[in-house]
């Protein structure tokens, strides 16, 4: 009761920037009673066995995208639902899963948690990454729900909040997890320190080295379409800056530029990671005087590409790295977000650069270095410069991005592994039912 109250203070000191945040964005409107008070709807008539998987945004939607159809695959007698938290994450998870219930994550009261188990009744609960919450775990284990976190990882940052208070952690968060699948051995040794039992513990790999794509997708065939693109013509060269933050739009605008005075047919797709800065973005590429478009805009297929293409959609950024010929991945550059992921772009076979900030994905960056499939920078200046290389040098970028492609291709199978830890807890959490 004591966290509720915790939660209701801060609800009430946030609530006139939420609201504010509201207005301006439409964001924290939408599905309200099943996120406040846990008023979710399934359809099981059957009565299967339920697990719930969750995903917190888009990213981890996608990282479903892989999981899950192999878990259905393995599993056609249960019933399987997903929830996400961000209005962004439940549109794609409904676009994704169209033939599954796709439910909001009930804030972290007791109340609302209750009332969501309650009605999903899940004999398995499945967290994409993170997403650990103190007053839904709690209801998992008081309904003997295990909970396995896949792809689970721990970043330096979370890890050095949560040392210091390890005690409370093992107590509130860890001791009601069943396993965690981990990513890699470093999250695996940050996890134990924490004090969480070696027995929960497994690494897995990633499973976002098997989700990465092939160049002749068919979504990425049709955004080319709509683009004017000709994929098997000869195009301009395309530099995609994918998963952006602020103030990398407007680094990656000046380069851009810069770039264009020397090789003139360079074309720019941008994507901002937010959904609620395209409006911003939008106005920072108008103000540059670059020929652009907005993907939103598009009602038919373009002659030809502009100068630039905010893709202002959500979805199309796993199709649009099957365009580009060289890519940024954004939240690397100024030390505040740890990076996005650079693996995507790697499975397209795209020579990629990053800034130095990229702790989020440490392991995928350090590989990808070590075998000479991307390039790590550590400002816009040495961006730009390294881009000039890659744009200038076929050769280099083919040979970069087939060493990117190889590597991804021997880290696949963390799909299988992480079934392999689901599929131990539902064996084991059915024979001590029985016993």
């Amino acid at each position: 009761m004591l966290l509720n109250l915790v939660y209701l203070l801060a609800l009430a000191v946030l609530s006139p920037w939420l609201a504010w945040r509201a207005l301006a964005t439409g964001r924290y409107r939408s599905e309200l009673a099943a996120k406040f008070l846990g008023r979710v709807r399934i359809s099981n008539p059957t009565k299967k066995r339920v697990a719930w998987f969750h995903a917190v945004s888009v990213g981890e939607v996608n990282l479903l995208g892989t999981l899950i159809p192999a878990f259905r695959k393995r599993h056609p007698d249960w019933l399987v639902v997903v929830s996400s938290t961000t209005d962004t994450g439940l549109a794609e998870a409904r676009k994704r899963f169209a033939d599954l219930d796709v439910i909001a994550w009930p804030f972290d009261f007791t109340w609302a948690a209750a009332t969501a188990f309650d009605t999903v009744k899940p004999s398995l609960v499945v967290l994409a990454e993170s997403e650990l919450w103190p007053n839904f775990l709690a209801a998992a284990s008081a309904r003997n729900v295990p909970v396995v976190v896949v792809n689970a990882r721990m970043s330096p940052r979370s890890y050095s909040r949560l040392k210091r208070v390890a005690g409370l952690a093992r107590r509130m968060l860890f001791r009601h997890v069943t396993r965690f699948a981990v990513q890699e051995a470093e999250y695996t040794d940050r996890l134990r320190q924490l004090g969480v039992p070696v027995a929960k513990l497994v690494t897995t790999g990633s499973i976002k080295y098997d989700g990465a794509a092939s160049r002749d997708e068919q979504k990425t065939v049709a955004l080319a379409h709509f683009l004017g693109l000709h994929l098997l013509t000869p195009s301009p060269p395309v530099w995609l800056a994918g998963s952006t933050h602020a103030p990398e739009e407007s680094l990656v605008l000046g380069a851009f530029a810069r770039l264009r005075e020397r090789f003139p047919h360079l074309r720019l797709i941008l994507v901002p990671r937010h959904p609620d800065r395209f409006e911003e973005v939008s106005r920072l590429v108008k103000a540059s005087g670059l020929p652009f478009v907005r993907r939103s805009a598009i009602t038919s297929p373009l002659q030809e590409m502009p100068a630039v293409v905010l893709l202002d959609t959500v979805g199309e950024l796993g199709a649009a790295w099957g365009l580009a010929d060289v890519g940024f991945t954004g939240g690397s550059l100024d030390g505040n977000r740890g990076g996005q992921s650079m693996i995507e772009p790697a499975g397209y076979g795209v020579p990629c650069v990053f800034g130095p900030h990229v702790w989020n994905f440490k392991d995928a960056a350090k590989r990808l270095v070590e075998v000479g499939g991307a390039v790590m920078v550590k400002d816009a200046t040495e961006l730009e410069a390294e881009l000039a290389k890659f744009i200038g040098d076929a050769e280099l970028r083919s040979r970069i991005g087939a060493a990117a492609a190889a590597l991804v291709r021997r880290q696949q199978g963390a799909t299988g592994r992480t079934l392999g830890v689901i599929d131990s807890v539902i064996t084991s959490t059915t024979l001590s039912r029985a016993a």
